[in-house]
């Protein structure tokens, strides 16, 4: 078993960058979603759940992030043709447009600054049926259990001082893909569609359908870092969007639920920073 794959997010819900190897910290992959755009409206954070456009859209750092500037300046693509860093003054006018709703791009702020990432009241008038949206389920399916998700999620859009929907490492093996495109085989699960940190590859591996779930509650050491497995991941209606080259697939929730409980991959927190590089063998610890 070892890791195939490290992908970071510069931009909350837009494109990653694979990266060969990286420093890993308690932050997670460096650089990653040290970005996210603002509702000016709502007072929120705009994500791919409501705006799956912002899916096919690249981001890319033009520096490292360091102490001193945790969200250095990106390079964002937009699939209209769009090409426009962080730094030039028309950003916020140019995705607004692109959007059609207007928002500010908004770098990392302190976790002090408890007002940023304050979860706004719910505005919808049947929240039940909300969330049956965002997690693209059905009437006769069940909604995710969220009671395992950190409490002040419950308060805050994300951890405060950053930008993660609740921990800093996704991790995804591509048994799990395999297992669901055997089921669906007329949907293109593509490993893109879901967005992990770090894909694990069990070639050779009498792997089982999704051997991530074993990892649940043991720490696993990859490279130098060791990693603490937290919970399994609900899915959303992200993973059914349409962008790039992908179409857009109900199915591919519907196969999850059924296959699954609507669960792929596990959340990871990083209890001891190391370097990390495609390649490492993993290995599980407790």
């Amino acid at each position: 078993m070892h890791l195939e794959q490290i992908i970071r997010y510069p931009v909350k819900s837009m494109g990653g960058q694979r990266q060969a190897q990286c420093e890993l910290s308690q932050s997670g992959v460096p650089g990653d979603r040290v970005w996210a755009l603002r509702d000016l409206e709502r007072n929120n954070f705009k994500t791919g759940k409501r705006y799956g456009a912002l899916m096919g859209c690249a981001a890319r750092l033009i520096a490292e992030p360091d102490a001193n500037q945790p969200s250095p300046e990106v390079q964002l693509e937009l699939p209209n043709g769009t090409s426009i860093s962080s730094q030039d003054s028309r950003v916020d006018t140019l995705l607004s447009e692109f959007l059609g709703s207007p928002v500010s791009l908004m770098a990392l702020r302190p976790a002090s600054d408890l007002d940023h990432y304050r979860r706004q009241p719910p505005t919808a008038e049947d929240p039940m049926s909300d969330a049956r949206a965002v997690f693209a389920r059905t009437q006769g399916e069940p909604l995710p259990d969220l009671s395992s998700f950190p409490k002040e999620l419950f308060e805050y859009e994300s951890p405060l001082g950053t930008y993660f929907d609740a921990y800093p490492i996704l991790l995804m093996s591509r048994a799990g893909l395999a297992s669901l495109a055997a089921a669906q085989p007329n949907s293109d699960f593509d490993v893109t569609r879901f967005r992990p940190t770090l894909l694990v590859d069990e070639a050779g591996d009498a792997a089982e359908a999704f051997p991530e779930d074993a990892w649940v509650g043991k720490t696993l050491k990859i490279g130098n870092a060791v990693l603490s497995v937290e919970m399994r991941c609900p899915r959303c209606i992200m993973t059914t969007h349409g962008f790039a080259t992908l179409a857009k697939d109900p199915s591919i929730m519907r196969t999850l639920v059924q296959q699954h409980g609507g669960d792929l991959g596990v959340y990871a927190k990083v209890i001891e920073p190391g370097r990390i590089a495609e390649g490492d063998q993993i290995q599980v610890l407790s």
